[in-house]
């Protein structure tokens, strides 16, 4: 595949990495885990030779680019739908989910044809690491929802209400209560229990 920039000597590793469980039962799933493995100690790396962040803000960077929501864009960006081998009973739109999964089979299946450089060289190419400053910013919630999905499962929500002096929010992980926060609109509220659940479940003191 040209728009990936690496030329597989095994082609059949790329097949697998494109192939779903409805498909085959040689499909994408051992190479997700080894590919989500690789993703995480690339970009850790990466962060921790170039980036002078304390662990806290390294944490947050780590958690955007191997968020859901971000592979997600990157499987986009590759044009890969139309490459993915769905088997009857999973036809449709391609989650989000899988999206992550496979690009997360590909870096593996990149590592195990050319070893770590060319994986590396991959996630350099794709990833846009160098642009981590952009990151670093005060949306606690989108903050949040990346730290949760880069180390949870979970279902996450918020209860907001309107109080005498604004409003309440409360943040849940699954049935649990995690935080609440105030604020003098919805937003407000809803960030300050973003911020305080960062602080509570993740250690990150973002205090300025």
């Amino acid at each position: 595949m040209k728009n990936l920039f690496y030329d597989f000597k095994d082609k059949s590793l790329l097949e697998q990495a494109l192939t779903h469980s409805s498909k085959s039962q040689k499909n994408y799933e051992r190479l997700e885990f080894l590919g989500d493995g690789i993703l995480d100690f690339v970009v850790g790396e990466y962060f921790y030779l170039n980036c002078n962040e304390g662990e806290g803000k390294l944490t947050v960077l780590r958690s955007h680019y191997v968020s859901e929501n971000y592979l997600a864009k990157i499987f986009n960006k590759l044009k890969l739908e139309k490459m993915v081998k769905l088997g009857k009973s999973c036809q449709g739109e391609i989650s989000k989910s899988l999206k992550c999964d496979i690009v997360e089979a590909i870096i593996a299946a990149i590592y195990l044809d050319g070893g770590l450089d060319k994986a590396k060289q991959f996630i350099y190419t794709y990833f846009e690491l160098e642009k981590f400053e952009s990151v670093i910013d005060d949306n606690y919630k989108s903050r949040l929802q990346e730290l949760i999905q880069g180390n949870f499962k979970c279902k996450m929500s918020y209860e907001t209400r309107a109080t005498n002096d604004g409003f309440i929010s409360t943040f849940f992980m699954d049935e649990d209560e995690i935080s609440s926060g105030r604020g003098k609109s919805k937003v407000e509220a809803e960030q300050s229990a973003a911020k305080k659940a960062i602080g509570k479940l993740f250690l990150i003191n973002d205090e300025k």
